[in-house]
């Protein structure tokens, strides 16, 4: 019998993880969760507290994924929607709840030790 793997794993992380956007660090911390999901590539979650929240503002931009619930946005600037953050996730992804993920597209995401 094999055993399938989940659709979604989080795996905590104690490297140190820097989000910055034009030089201006957002975020910091030793605490991140990566999650990954089949389909898609892994992505960091950083907690609320170690994220400069009073640099960000909440954006119109709401998705729905079936897995995690509703995403809300938020923008840096004139940077639209560099990050989101499940508020309300679905049973079984409660962990999250208090977590943002930053756009790797629109923000530099650095790891280290």
């Amino acid at each position: 019998m094999t055993s399938i793997e989940p659709r979604i794993t989080l795996n905590p992380q104690q490297h140190r993880v820097q989000v910055s956007i034009g030089g201006t660090v957002l975020a910091d911390t030793t605490r991140a969760l990566e999650l990954r999901e089949r389909g898609y590539p892994p992505r960091l979650y950083i907690p609320r507290e170690d994220v400069r929240m009073e640099r960000l503002t909440r954006s119109e931009t709401v998705t729905h994924c079936p897995f995690k619930g509703d995403a809300a946005y938020f923008s840096f600037g004139a940077n639209a929607d560099v990050a989101w953050s499940y508020e309300r996730p679905l049973e079984g992804m409660e962990t999250i709840a208090e977590y943002l993920a930053f756009d790797d597209a629109k923000a530099v995401v650095t790891e280290g030790q």
